[in-house]
């Protein structure tokens, strides 16, 4: 099972969300230590994959030698791709 990590961006990001939509990304998150390829897509042209939570996405680096799922950013679809 992989262990997840996350960034202080992210920390900062679920202290604001409401409860009912950080309580889902939780279970999400959670859900993805066991078998990750089943629910993430790799993003085009870099070495990331995302996760799609509602209308969140979730950016992750995946680090197969340690067995570590890194959590890097999360936030609504129109804005996440664009950096």
């Amino acid at each position: 099972m992989y262990e997840l990590s996350y960034s202080k961006k992210i920390l900062n990001q679920l202290k604001k969300l409401e409860f009912a939509n950080k309580n889902r990304i939780l279970k999400s998150l959670e859900r993805i230590r066991i078998r990750p390829y089943a629910y993430i897509k790799r993003i085009v042209g870099t070495k990331f994959f995302r996760l799609r939570v509602g209308d969140y996405r979730i950016i992750l680096d995946i680090k197969n030698d340690k067995l570590i799922i890194f959590v890097i950013e999360m936030g609504p679809r129109k804005n996440i791709y664009k950096k």
